[in-house]
């Protein structure tokens, strides 16, 4: 839990300060984190895994970029829906003391296959809800029933959108492609090792695990 202060009541409706408030909470953190210049410091989402060979190669190698984005794997609900590979927010940062906590396009330069982000991947239905009603998707629940908990299964299982949204895309081309459901893959291939190796505890975040307790 970082400490973000006292926002005012106000605040509390508008996004935007939240995640402002956040973001000068990280940056209080890194102050305090005893992190020196030159560490390498990955900047991600709690949903953003860079992948184990990733952190090595950073940890690793002489002479990489100030600032890289790392290409994610996008999924969503599970790793049974691949979106695509788009997931492009995470950044490696060389350490400075003008380094500063930024999800946003920072450099062209972008390490490949780095990793895999999982959207709305949760254990339990009413973590769905909640996150549904969080402040930076609030504007999206149109009517009552987007959090019926009937609703929110079947979406999951269909690999529906949960907003009944259209894709966010920026051509008509890539739109047209992801009209409709995420197609199922059954494949294990290339997932997180350690979700191989604890199969019985995360079965929900597998191929055919798609049925969440409420």
């Amino acid at each position: 839990m970082l400490p973000i202060g006292e926002l005012d009541p106000d605040s509390r409706r508008m996004p935007f300060l939240v995640e402002a408030g956040h973001r000068r909470a990280l940056n209080n953190l890194l102050k305090r984190s005893g992190i020196a210049v030159g560490d390498v410091l990955i900047m991600a989402d709690a949903d953003e895994i860079p992948s184990p060979e990733t952190v090595q190669l950073l940890k690793w190698c002489d002479g990489i970029p100030p600032i890289m984005h790392l290409e994610l794997k996008n999924y969503m609900y599970s790793f049974e829906y691949h979106v695509d590979q788009n997931s492009w927010r995470t950044t490696a940062h060389v350490f400075t003391e003008r380094t500063k906590y930024q999800h946003s396009r920072q450099t062209d330069l972008m390490l490949a296959d780095a990793g895999w982000h999982c959207s709305f991947c949760f254990r339990e239905i009413k973590e769905f809800a909640f996150k549904m009603k969080a402040y930076s998707h609030a504007d999206r629940v149109k009517h009552d029933i987007f959090l019926n908990p009937d609703r929110i299964q079947r979406v999951i299982c269909n690999g529906d959108n949960i907003f009944d949204m259209l894709p966010e895309e920026y051509t008509f081309s890539d739109l047209f492609k992801k009209m409709g459901p995420i197609p199922r893959s059954a494949s294990a291939v290339h997932l997180p090792s350690y979700l191989i190796r604890n199969a019985d505890s995360y079965r929900f975040l597998l191929p055919g695990g798609c049925l969440r307790p409420g």
